[in-house]
Protein backbone atom coordinates (compact mmCIF):
# COMPACT_ATOMS: atom_id res chain seq x y z
CA UNK A 1 0.00 0.00 0.00
CA UNK A 2 1.10 3.23 -0.68
CA UNK A 3 2.94 5.67 2.09
CA UNK A 4 3.34 9.09 1.60
CA UNK A 5 6.39 10.44 3.28
CA UNK A 6 5.09 13.86 2.26
CA UNK A 7 3.05 15.66 4.13
CA UNK A 8 0.93 17.86 2.21
CA UNK A 9 -1.37 20.75 3.47
CA UNK A 10 -4.95 19.76 4.27
CA UNK A 11 -6.67 22.32 2.53
CA UNK A 12 -6.52 23.90 -1.12
CA UNK A 13 -6.27 27.38 -1.70
CA UNK A 14 -9.33 29.00 -2.98
CA UNK A 15 -8.44 32.90 -2.73
CA UNK A 16 -5.28 34.84 -3.08
CA UNK A 17 -3.72 37.95 -2.10
CA UNK A 18 -0.97 39.68 -3.68
CA UNK A 19 2.64 39.58 -2.42
CA UNK A 20 4.44 42.89 -1.17
CA UNK A 21 7.66 42.72 -3.32
CA UNK A 22 9.66 46.26 -2.18
CA UNK A 23 12.78 46.83 -3.77
CA UNK A 24 16.10 47.18 -1.16
CA UNK A 25 15.61 50.82 -1.85
CA UNK A 26 12.03 50.43 -0.26
CA UNK A 27 13.18 48.48 2.28
CA UNK A 28 15.79 51.01 3.41
CA UNK A 29 13.80 53.71 3.39
CA UNK A 30 10.75 52.15 5.39
CA UNK A 31 13.72 51.31 8.18
CA UNK A 32 14.78 54.31 8.36
CA UNK A 33 11.42 55.92 8.42
CA UNK A 34 10.44 53.40 10.81
CA UNK A 35 13.70 54.25 13.24
CA UNK A 36 14.76 50.35 12.91
CA UNK A 37 11.61 49.29 14.69
CA UNK A 38 9.61 46.76 12.53
CA UNK A 39 6.58 47.08 14.37
CA UNK A 40 6.41 50.60 12.64
CA UNK A 41 7.47 49.29 8.89
CA UNK A 42 3.85 49.68 6.63
CA UNK A 43 2.22 45.99 5.93
CA UNK A 44 2.91 47.03 1.93
CA UNK A 45 6.54 46.80 2.22
CA UNK A 46 6.87 43.39 4.10
CA UNK A 47 7.16 40.34 1.59
CA UNK A 48 7.18 37.34 4.13
CA UNK A 49 5.35 38.47 7.55
CA UNK A 50 6.92 36.47 10.24
CA UNK A 51 6.24 38.95 13.13
CA UNK A 52 3.31 37.01 14.69
CA UNK A 53 0.89 34.06 14.25
CA UNK A 54 -1.96 36.34 16.25
CA UNK A 55 -4.72 37.17 14.22
CA UNK A 56 -2.71 36.76 10.86
CA UNK A 57 -4.39 32.90 9.99
CA UNK A 58 -6.41 32.24 6.69
CA UNK A 59 -10.02 31.30 8.09
CA UNK A 60 -11.66 28.16 6.43
CA UNK A 61 -14.79 28.24 4.01
CA UNK A 62 -16.78 26.47 6.56
CA UNK A 63 -15.57 29.99 8.84
CA UNK A 64 -16.48 32.16 6.10
CA UNK A 65 -20.15 30.47 5.88
CA UNK A 66 -20.57 31.17 9.61
CA UNK A 67 -19.75 34.51 9.79
CA UNK A 68 -22.72 35.26 7.55
CA UNK A 69 -24.89 33.72 10.29
CA UNK A 70 -23.77 36.32 12.63
CA UNK A 71 -26.42 37.53 14.78
CA UNK A 72 -25.59 41.67 15.58
CA UNK A 73 -28.44 41.47 18.46
CA UNK A 74 -26.76 43.88 21.22
CA UNK A 75 -27.87 41.58 23.77
CA UNK A 76 -28.82 37.82 23.73
CA UNK A 77 -27.02 37.12 20.28
CA UNK A 78 -27.31 33.67 18.78
CA UNK A 79 -23.76 33.48 17.97
CA UNK A 80 -22.54 34.08 21.48
CA UNK A 81 -24.78 31.03 22.37
CA UNK A 82 -22.99 29.18 19.75
CA UNK A 83 -19.36 30.43 20.98
CA UNK A 84 -20.52 29.74 24.10
CA UNK A 85 -21.14 26.28 23.38
CA UNK A 86 -17.82 25.77 21.78
CA UNK A 87 -16.28 26.64 24.59
CA UNK A 88 -17.95 24.70 27.66
CA UNK A 89 -17.56 21.57 24.99
CA UNK A 90 -13.43 22.24 24.77
CA UNK A 91 -13.00 23.66 28.41
CA UNK A 92 -15.78 22.31 30.70
CA UNK A 93 -16.15 25.40 32.60
CA UNK A 94 -18.87 26.92 33.74
CA UNK A 95 -18.80 30.56 32.93
CA UNK A 96 -17.42 32.07 29.43
CA UNK A 97 -16.77 36.05 28.87
CA UNK A 98 -15.97 36.66 25.32
CA UNK A 99 -13.57 39.87 24.81
CA UNK A 100 -12.25 41.14 21.82
CA UNK A 101 -8.39 39.64 22.25
CA UNK A 102 -6.36 38.12 24.95
CA UNK A 103 -4.60 41.01 26.01
CA UNK A 104 -8.39 42.41 27.29
CA UNK A 105 -9.04 39.23 29.34
CA UNK A 106 -5.54 39.93 31.49
CA UNK A 107 -6.69 43.67 31.82
CA UNK A 108 -9.70 42.46 33.33
CA UNK A 109 -8.62 39.53 35.19
CA UNK A 110 -5.31 40.90 36.70
CA UNK A 111 -7.60 44.37 37.54
CA UNK A 112 -9.35 42.18 39.37
CA UNK A 113 -6.85 40.10 41.06
CA UNK A 114 -3.77 42.19 41.00
CA UNK A 115 -2.35 44.83 43.04
CA UNK A 116 0.32 45.66 45.66
CA UNK A 117 2.26 42.95 47.13
CA UNK A 118 0.39 40.27 45.27
CA UNK A 119 2.66 38.20 43.23
CA UNK A 120 1.81 36.02 40.03
CA UNK A 121 4.01 32.91 39.32
CA UNK A 122 4.34 31.54 36.12
CA UNK A 123 6.10 29.36 34.05
CA UNK A 124 7.31 32.31 31.82
CA UNK A 125 4.93 35.52 31.26
CA UNK A 126 4.74 36.84 27.55
CA UNK A 127 4.81 40.79 27.03
CA UNK A 128 1.31 41.70 27.60
CA UNK A 129 0.76 39.04 30.42
CA UNK A 130 3.63 40.75 32.17
CA UNK A 131 2.57 44.22 31.11
CA UNK A 132 -0.99 43.30 32.59
CA UNK A 133 0.17 41.76 35.89
CA UNK A 134 2.67 44.60 36.72
CA UNK A 135 0.39 48.07 35.33
CA UNK A 136 -1.96 46.98 39.14
CA UNK A 137 1.38 46.61 41.14
CA UNK A 138 1.62 42.85 41.31
CA UNK A 139 5.06 40.84 40.74
CA UNK A 140 4.85 39.00 37.41
CA UNK A 141 7.22 35.78 38.57
CA UNK A 142 8.88 33.66 35.99
CA UNK A 143 9.44 29.88 37.10
CA UNK A 144 10.14 27.71 34.16
CA UNK A 145 12.13 24.97 34.39
CA UNK A 146 16.07 25.74 34.15
CA UNK A 147 16.28 23.71 30.90
CA UNK A 148 13.36 26.56 29.37
CA UNK A 149 16.10 28.99 30.32
CA UNK A 150 19.02 27.40 27.88
CA UNK A 151 18.30 27.77 24.04
CA UNK A 152 20.96 24.92 23.21
CA UNK A 153 19.78 22.41 25.44
CA UNK A 154 17.25 19.14 24.43
CA UNK A 155 14.03 18.72 26.59
CA UNK A 156 10.70 17.58 25.22
CA UNK A 157 8.55 20.22 27.89
CA UNK A 158 10.59 22.82 28.04
CA UNK A 159 7.90 25.00 28.82
CA UNK A 160 7.24 22.99 32.04
CA UNK A 161 6.82 25.24 35.35
CA UNK A 162 9.67 24.17 37.95
CA UNK A 163 6.92 22.31 40.75
CA UNK A 164 9.55 22.84 43.53
CA UNK A 165 10.09 26.15 43.06
CA UNK A 166 6.27 26.70 42.38
CA UNK A 167 5.15 24.89 45.50
CA UNK A 168 8.04 26.45 47.92
CA UNK A 169 6.96 30.01 46.21
CA UNK A 170 3.74 29.56 47.47
CA UNK A 171 4.56 28.31 50.93
CA UNK A 172 6.79 31.73 51.11
CA UNK A 173 3.95 34.06 49.99
CA UNK A 174 0.49 32.53 51.59
CA UNK A 175 -2.42 35.00 50.94
CA UNK A 176 -0.84 36.78 48.06
CA UNK A 177 -1.02 34.86 45.32
CA UNK A 178 -3.90 35.07 43.52
CA UNK A 179 -3.54 32.77 40.88
CA UNK A 180 -0.73 30.54 39.00
CA UNK A 181 -0.27 30.91 35.28
CA UNK A 182 1.09 27.77 32.71
CA UNK A 183 1.48 29.53 28.73
CA UNK A 184 0.87 26.89 27.19
CA UNK A 185 2.64 26.32 24.28
CA UNK A 186 5.44 28.98 26.27
CA UNK A 187 5.67 31.45 24.01
CA UNK A 188 8.76 33.58 25.66
CA UNK A 189 10.41 30.55 26.10
CA UNK A 190 10.34 29.48 22.20
CA UNK A 191 7.34 27.99 21.91
CA UNK A 192 7.94 24.63 23.93
CA UNK A 193 5.12 22.73 25.32
CA UNK A 194 4.15 21.64 28.55
CA UNK A 195 3.62 18.18 29.46
CA UNK A 196 0.31 17.33 30.83
CA UNK A 197 2.33 15.55 34.01
CA UNK A 198 3.22 19.12 34.47
CA UNK A 199 -0.08 20.22 34.39
CA UNK A 200 -1.31 17.97 36.59
CA UNK A 201 1.38 18.46 39.48
CA UNK A 202 1.12 22.27 39.10
CA UNK A 203 -2.97 21.90 40.00
CA UNK A 204 -1.63 19.63 43.31
CA UNK A 205 0.42 21.88 44.02
CA UNK A 206 -1.74 24.88 43.57
CA UNK A 207 -4.78 23.20 45.40
CA UNK A 208 -2.78 22.00 48.16
CA UNK A 209 -2.04 25.80 49.05
CA UNK A 210 -5.49 26.84 47.67
CA UNK A 211 -4.48 28.58 44.58
CA UNK A 212 -6.82 28.42 41.55
CA UNK A 213 -4.71 27.63 38.46
CA UNK A 214 -5.12 29.13 35.28
CA UNK A 215 -3.94 28.73 31.74
CA UNK A 216 -2.87 31.01 28.98
CA UNK A 217 -4.11 28.93 26.27
CA UNK A 218 -3.71 30.28 23.05
CA UNK A 219 -1.74 27.70 21.31
CA UNK A 220 -3.54 24.70 23.19
CA UNK A 221 -3.73 22.71 20.43
CA UNK A 222 -0.27 22.62 19.45
CA UNK A 223 0.72 21.65 23.28
CA UNK A 224 -2.17 19.13 22.77
CA UNK A 225 -0.07 17.39 19.65
CA UNK A 226 3.24 18.46 21.44
CA UNK A 227 2.01 15.95 24.65
CA UNK A 228 0.58 13.42 22.21
CA UNK A 229 3.85 13.14 20.46
CA UNK A 230 6.05 13.45 22.97
CA UNK A 231 4.91 12.29 26.13
CA UNK A 232 4.78 8.65 27.57
CA UNK A 233 1.82 7.52 27.45
CA UNK A 234 -0.31 9.27 25.50
CA UNK A 235 0.67 8.07 21.90
CA UNK A 236 -2.73 7.23 21.36
CA UNK A 237 -5.24 9.79 22.37
CA UNK A 238 -6.41 12.13 20.35
CA UNK A 239 -5.40 15.98 20.56
CA UNK A 240 -9.18 16.74 21.35
CA UNK A 241 -9.47 14.52 24.36
CA UNK A 242 -5.36 15.96 25.31
CA UNK A 243 -6.99 18.89 24.93
CA UNK A 244 -10.09 18.90 27.34
CA UNK A 245 -7.97 16.83 30.05
CA UNK A 246 -5.70 19.73 30.32
CA UNK A 247 -8.49 22.62 30.29
CA UNK A 248 -10.41 19.88 33.40
CA UNK A 249 -6.96 20.33 35.53
CA UNK A 250 -6.92 24.22 35.78
CA UNK A 251 -9.95 26.33 37.44
CA UNK A 252 -10.24 29.15 34.90
CA UNK A 253 -8.56 30.09 31.46
CA UNK A 254 -7.92 32.89 28.91
CA UNK A 255 -7.18 32.58 24.97
CA UNK A 256 -5.92 35.03 22.45
CA UNK A 257 -8.35 33.09 19.72
CA UNK A 258 -6.25 35.26 17.24
CA UNK A 259 -3.78 31.97 17.35
CA UNK A 260 -5.35 28.74 17.65
CA UNK A 261 -8.90 29.50 16.88
CA UNK A 262 -7.97 30.91 13.44
CA UNK A 263 -9.65 34.32 14.50
CA UNK A 264 -8.58 37.76 12.84
CA UNK A 265 -9.79 38.86 16.30
CA UNK A 266 -11.37 38.07 19.40
CA UNK A 267 -10.38 35.69 22.94
CA UNK A 268 -12.25 34.72 25.92
CA UNK A 269 -11.94 34.09 29.58
CA UNK A 270 -13.30 31.27 31.57
CA UNK A 271 -13.30 30.32 35.21
CA UNK A 272 -15.59 27.82 37.40
CA UNK A 273 -15.47 30.73 40.74
CA UNK A 274 -18.91 32.04 40.23
CA UNK A 275 -17.60 34.94 42.33
CA UNK A 276 -14.85 35.90 40.68
CA UNK A 277 -16.54 35.49 37.00
CA UNK A 278 -19.16 38.47 38.27
CA UNK A 279 -16.45 40.55 39.41
CA UNK A 280 -15.04 40.15 35.80
CA UNK A 281 -18.31 40.52 34.08
CA UNK A 282 -18.79 43.31 35.90
CA UNK A 283 -15.38 44.77 34.24
CA UNK A 284 -16.08 43.35 31.23
CA UNK A 285 -19.12 45.77 30.73
CA UNK A 286 -17.37 48.96 31.93
CA UNK A 287 -14.08 48.30 29.49
CA UNK A 288 -15.47 45.44 26.48
CA UNK A 289 -19.11 45.56 26.11
CA UNK A 290 -22.05 43.77 27.18
CA UNK A 291 -21.50 39.73 28.41
CA UNK A 292 -23.19 38.48 25.65
CA UNK A 293 -20.61 39.99 23.08
CA UNK A 294 -17.69 41.26 24.89
CA UNK A 295 -16.24 43.52 22.02
CA UNK A 296 -16.93 41.22 19.47
CA UNK A 297 -19.10 41.61 16.41
CA UNK A 298 -21.32 38.44 16.14
CA UNK A 299 -19.61 37.67 13.19
CA UNK A 300 -16.73 37.12 14.64
CA UNK A 301 -18.00 35.12 17.47
CA UNK A 302 -19.51 32.64 14.99
CA UNK A 303 -15.81 32.35 13.04
CA UNK A 304 -14.13 31.68 16.81
CA UNK A 305 -16.53 28.87 17.36
CA UNK A 306 -16.00 26.94 14.08
CA UNK A 307 -12.16 27.33 14.71
CA UNK A 308 -12.05 25.97 17.70
CA UNK A 309 -13.34 22.82 16.57
CA UNK A 310 -11.16 23.04 13.22
CA UNK A 311 -8.05 23.76 15.12
CA UNK A 312 -8.01 19.70 17.02
CA UNK A 313 -8.27 18.03 13.22
CA UNK A 314 -5.21 15.47 13.25
CA UNK A 315 -4.37 16.12 9.89
CA UNK A 316 -3.87 20.10 10.46
CA UNK A 317 -1.74 19.79 13.61
CA UNK A 318 0.15 16.92 11.88
CA UNK A 319 0.53 19.78 8.54
CA UNK A 320 1.19 22.59 11.01
CA UNK A 321 3.84 20.82 13.64
CA UNK A 322 5.57 19.42 10.55
CA UNK A 323 5.84 22.47 8.46
CA UNK A 324 7.48 24.33 11.55
CA UNK A 325 10.02 22.03 12.21
CA UNK A 326 10.81 21.80 8.01
CA UNK A 327 11.49 25.29 8.61
CA UNK A 328 13.74 24.51 12.14
CA UNK A 329 15.54 21.47 10.18
CA UNK A 330 17.10 23.11 7.35
CA UNK A 331 18.58 26.59 9.30
CA UNK A 332 19.90 23.61 11.95
CA UNK A 333 21.75 21.43 9.29
CA UNK A 334 22.94 24.94 8.09
CA UNK A 335 24.69 25.86 11.20
CA UNK A 336 22.20 29.14 12.28
CA UNK A 337 21.74 28.81 16.08
CA UNK A 338 18.21 27.96 17.56
CA UNK A 339 16.47 27.27 20.34
CA UNK A 340 16.10 23.44 20.98
CA UNK A 341 13.83 21.40 20.25
CA UNK A 342 11.59 23.13 17.29
CA UNK A 343 8.44 24.54 18.40
CA UNK A 344 5.09 24.75 17.26
CA UNK A 345 4.36 27.91 16.17
CA UNK A 346 7.77 29.57 15.13
CA UNK A 347 11.26 29.09 14.55
CA UNK A 348 13.41 31.02 17.07
CA UNK A 349 16.98 31.96 16.59
CA UNK A 350 19.31 32.22 19.14
CA UNK A 351 20.33 35.57 18.78
CA UNK A 352 23.30 35.35 20.71
CA UNK A 353 25.14 33.03 19.30
CA UNK A 354 24.01 34.42 15.99
CA UNK A 355 25.72 37.29 16.66
CA UNK A 356 28.28 36.86 19.29
CA UNK A 357 30.47 39.84 19.10
CA UNK A 358 26.91 41.82 19.62
CA UNK A 359 26.43 41.77 23.82
CA UNK A 360 22.88 41.76 25.18
CA UNK A 361 22.88 44.81 26.19
CA UNK A 362 23.88 45.57 22.25
CA UNK A 363 20.68 43.95 21.53
CA UNK A 364 21.75 41.17 19.12
CA UNK A 365 17.98 40.38 18.46
CA UNK A 366 16.98 43.63 16.91
CA UNK A 367 20.41 43.40 14.83
CA UNK A 368 19.03 40.40 13.48
CA UNK A 369 15.70 41.00 13.21
CA UNK A 370 16.85 44.44 10.82
CA UNK A 371 19.11 42.56 8.93
CA UNK A 372 16.69 39.57 7.73
CA UNK A 373 14.49 42.48 6.60
CA UNK A 374 17.01 44.26 5.06
CA UNK A 375 18.09 41.59 3.04
CA UNK A 376 15.09 39.36 2.58
CA UNK A 377 12.08 41.50 3.28
CA UNK A 378 11.42 39.41 6.22
CA UNK A 379 9.52 40.88 9.39
CA UNK A 380 10.32 39.22 12.44
CA UNK A 381 10.27 39.63 16.16
CA UNK A 382 12.68 39.96 19.03
CA UNK A 383 11.44 38.53 22.23
CA UNK A 384 14.73 38.86 24.35
CA UNK A 385 16.63 42.31 25.63
CA UNK A 386 14.12 44.67 24.65
CA UNK A 387 10.79 43.03 25.05
CA UNK A 388 11.89 41.68 28.36
CA UNK A 389 15.00 43.58 29.56
CA UNK A 390 15.40 47.28 31.62
CA UNK A 391 16.70 50.14 30.97
CA UNK A 392 19.29 51.32 34.31
CA UNK A 393 19.35 54.39 35.33
CA UNK A 394 23.05 54.62 33.44
CA UNK A 395 21.24 54.22 30.57
CA UNK A 396 22.41 50.79 29.52
CA UNK A 397 20.45 47.31 29.38
CA UNK A 398 19.85 44.84 31.47
CA UNK A 399 19.52 42.21 29.51
CA UNK A 400 16.62 39.57 29.54
CA UNK A 401 17.01 35.63 30.17
CA UNK A 402 17.71 35.00 26.41
CA UNK A 403 17.70 37.10 23.65
CA UNK A 404 15.46 35.53 20.58
CA UNK A 405 14.21 36.11 17.21
CA UNK A 406 11.14 34.71 16.49
CA UNK A 407 9.73 33.55 13.33
CA UNK A 408 5.89 32.87 13.82
CA UNK A 409 4.25 31.13 10.99
CA UNK A 410 0.69 32.66 10.44
CA UNK A 411 -1.44 28.99 10.01
CA UNK A 412 -2.84 28.50 7.15
CA UNK A 413 -1.10 31.38 4.92
CA UNK A 414 2.31 30.28 2.94
CA UNK A 415 3.39 27.52 1.45
CA UNK A 416 6.66 25.75 1.15
CA UNK A 417 8.16 27.63 -1.73
CA UNK A 418 7.76 30.86 0.60
CA UNK A 419 9.53 28.61 3.90
CA UNK A 420 12.11 27.79 1.29
CA UNK A 421 12.58 31.59 0.70
CA UNK A 422 12.62 32.14 4.49
CA UNK A 423 15.41 29.37 5.04
CA UNK A 424 17.52 30.64 1.82
CA UNK A 425 17.21 34.58 3.35
CA UNK A 426 18.28 33.18 7.16
CA UNK A 427 21.37 31.40 5.64
CA UNK A 428 21.91 34.50 3.99
CA UNK A 429 22.05 36.80 7.14
CA UNK A 430 23.99 33.96 8.73
CA UNK A 431 26.70 33.67 6.68
CA UNK A 432 27.62 37.35 6.48
CA UNK A 433 27.01 37.98 10.30
CA UNK A 434 30.54 39.04 11.12
CA UNK A 435 29.60 42.30 9.72
CA UNK A 436 26.85 43.38 11.93
CA UNK A 437 26.73 45.68 14.98
CA UNK A 438 24.44 46.41 17.68
CA UNK A 439 21.59 49.05 18.60
CA UNK A 440 20.90 51.13 21.07
CA UNK A 441 17.22 52.44 22.28
CA UNK A 442 16.97 56.16 22.16
CA UNK A 443 12.85 56.45 23.09
CA UNK A 444 10.51 54.25 25.27
CA UNK A 445 7.93 54.52 26.61
CA UNK A 446 7.42 52.95 30.25
CA UNK A 447 5.78 50.05 29.50
CA UNK A 448 4.95 47.26 26.13
CA UNK A 449 8.62 49.56 24.82
CA UNK A 450 8.87 46.64 21.97
CA UNK A 451 6.05 48.58 19.94
CA UNK A 452 7.00 51.79 19.64
CA UNK A 453 10.73 52.22 21.24
CA UNK A 454 12.69 53.72 18.38
CA UNK A 455 16.49 52.72 17.37
CA UNK A 456 20.27 54.27 16.69
CA UNK A 457 22.75 51.44 15.34
CA UNK A 458 26.14 51.65 17.16
CA UNK A 459 29.21 51.69 15.40
CA UNK A 460 27.55 50.61 11.90
CA UNK A 461 25.04 51.95 9.53
CA UNK A 462 22.53 49.31 8.77
CA UNK A 463 21.66 51.49 5.43
CA UNK A 464 24.60 51.29 4.39
CA UNK A 465 24.28 47.36 3.69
Amino acid sequence: MFQAQTIIEPFRVKVVEPLPLPTREERRAALAAASFNLFSVPADKVTIDLMTDSGTSAMSQEQWAAMMRGDESYAGARSFYRFREAVEDLTGMRHIIPVHQGRAAEKILFTVTGGPDRKVPANTHFDTTRANVEHTGAEAVDLVIEEGRRPETEHPFKGNIDTERLDEFLAAHPGRVPLVVLTVTNNSGGGQPVSLANIRAAREICHRHGVPLFLDCARFAENAWFIRAREEGQAGRSPAEIAREMFRLADGCWMSSKKDAFGNIGGFLAMNDDGLAAECRNLLILTEGFPTYGGLAGRDLEALAVGLREVLDEHYLEYRIRSTAYVWEHLDRAGVPLLRPAGGHAVYLDARAFLPQVPPEELPGQTVSVALYLEGGIRSVEIGTVMFGRTRPDGRQQPGMMDLVRLAIPRRVYTQSHMDYVIEAVRYVFERRDRYRGFRIDFEPPELRHFTCTFAPLGWDPLAE
